[in-house]
């Protein structure tokens, strides 16, 4: 067997294999005496059906199950020998495979296009400057906390008349036997439009033309069962208003839990700390995104973009066109050019994850999950290792692999950060949401 890599690019080759009868006949021979032994035909004892009439019904597709087999190792073997860092997999030339004579030939020819990502380096030193948003819990953002919650956990009520903010619950008149029963909010009526939805009643009609009275062009389409504008006869059924909660030991408890708080003062320092958190987290996720921009778009690397669209194209179960590969390969190159970044500097830096660290976060994970629930902490950790456990072993190990994953990605995350420069500068709930939006 003779095996030889032919470089067209920096990033593409061929690997061609040329295979000679003494290379694969040992291991044909082998199975045509394991089908000897095992067939059943009639007419012959089993194990004693001749060579021949094996060779004559099965020959062909057991030379052909034997080949591609030994192709398929070979190859690999090859790769891993010479060390040769392949993206995605290699693709077999078929229209050369298709020229074969299995009948006559006993020599084959096979070719197999592979990619390569060049040689690439990452610049990793407190050079690289990366700014982080740390959005600041003020005032504004307390009370505005403190409103939703009181809005949250209102009571409803159901007044004679409309007033803004309320919610009228009707019938939109369709001519057909029964009409549509919906629920129109008004905050979401136009300020203009407004006066003509105030002071109504039970039994009162409301007509109007729905694409200039509601704001938003989903609620609209949600509301009229259309995009376009709709005349709407609107039979007022009920008024629905909401009366907001009191700021009392009530709404601290619905919140936080029976006897957290126990003050208003206590109550804002809480919420401080829960949206700061949860900022917090979006933060991060945002730096995560900016780290990895950074460095996809800053390391010099080049990738075998037509050999990875034909990847995409066969790899793929479902039948995918060449108009949607162009439309996404920017995001899927995007990702892989990441991915080989990571990997990277985890070789470099001999950066591990072990056993252990899929284990502490899967335990944290499940923490998490059961805190949100409200479920006791204590009565948790005891049964904790086989919630861990049967977690891991979940679809059928698929659980363990994402949370490899996970762990692999934010320990890369946290060693670049520890050597880059990252200045922190703080911003508002708006500037944050205009600037993540804008990059």
């Amino acid at each position: 067997m003779e095996i030889v890599l032919d470089k067209i690019s920096n990033t593409e080759a061929l690997i061609k294999v040329s295979l000679k009868q003494d290379d694969y006949q040992p291991k044909v021979e082998e199975k045509i005496k394991e089908y000897s032994k095992k067939a059943n035909i009639k007419g012959f004892r089993p194990g004693k059906v001749p060579r021949s009439l094996i060779v004559k019904m099965y020959g062909k597709s057991i030379l052909v199950d034997e080949v591609n087999h030994m192709l398929s190792h070979k190859v690999m073997d090859y790769i891993k020998e010479n060390d040769i860092q392949i993206l995605g997999e290699p693709l077999p030339n078929l229209e050369k495979a298709s020229e074969i004579d299995w009948d006559s030939q006993s020599e084959f020819d096979f070719e197999y296009s592979i990619g390569m990502a060049n040689e690439f380096e990452v610049k990793l030193d407190n050079k690289v400057k990366i700014e982080n948003f740390k959005i600041k819990v003020d005032k504004k953002v307390i009370n505005e906390t403190i409103d939703n919650l009181k809005k949250q956990f209102g009571t409803m009520t159901n007044p004679e008349t409309s007033e803004e903010g309320d919610t009228l619950y009707g019938e939109i008149v369709t001519g057909e036997e029964e009409n549509k029963t919906t629920e129109l909010d008004l905050t979401q009526v136009e300020k203009k439009q407004l006066k003509n939805f105030i002071g109504k009643k039970k039994d009162d009609t409301i007509e109007f033309d729905s694409a200039k009275t509601l704001k938003d062009e989903a609620y609209h389409e949600s509301f009229s069962g259309s995009k376009d504008s709709q005349s709407i006869k609107f039979i007022v059924k009920n008024v629905n208003r909401k009366v907001s909660a009191e700021v009392n030991q009530e709404l601290f408890d619905k919140t936080f839990g029976k006897d957290a708080v126990q003050s208003e003062e206590e109550f804002k320092e809480k919420i401080k700390e829960v949206v700061g958190n949860n900022y917090d987290q979006e933060s991060e996720k945002y730096l995560n995104y900016k780290i990895q921009d950074e460095f996809v778009e800053k390391t010099k690397m080049e990738l075998p973009d037509n050999f990875l669209k034909r990847f995409i194209e066969t790899s793929n179960k479902e039948k995918i066109s060449k108009e949607d590969i162009e439309r996404d390969y920017e995001h899927y190159a995007k990702d892989l050019k990441w991915s080989l970044i990571k990997n990277k500097i985890s070789k470099v830096n001999e950066i591990k994850i072990e056993h252990e660290d899929v284990i502490l976060e899967a335990k944290d994970m499940i923490r998490q999950q059961f805190a949100a629930s409200g479920f006791p902490a204590d009565q948790l950790e005891g049964s904790l290792d086989s919630f861990v456990d049967n977690y891991l072993k979940g679809e059928d190990g698929n659980n363990y692999m994402k949370l490899h994953e996970k762990v692999y990605n934010d320990k890369v995350l946290e060693f670049i950060k520890s050597s880059i420069t990252i200045k922190e500068k703080e911003v508002t709930p708006e500037e944050f949401n205009k600037k993540s939006q804008i990059s």
